[in-house]
């Protein structure tokens, strides 16, 4: 036969958890030195500048040649 539990306490532990993963996920994301934020600002300003430099410009009419 399976244990007994308090569903309060499982309960409880629960959302202890997910808090838990919760501030985690929160010091992997907003606990970064000025150095890092910068860098990735940095990267991501280059990889718009590189995505935007492939962009192929469309000269054509914009009703499809129609008058």
């Amino acid at each position: 036969m399976g244990d007994v539990i308090n569903l309060r306490q499982a309960r409880k532990a629960r959302a202890r958890a997910e808090k838990e993963a919760q501030a985690q996920e929160n010091r992997a994301r907003f606990g970064r030195t000025g150095a890092e934020k910068q860098r990735d600002a940095d990267t991501a300003e280059r990889d718009d500048r590189r995505h935007d430099g492939h962009r192929i410009d469309d000269d054509r009419d914009p009703n499809g040649g129609k008058a």
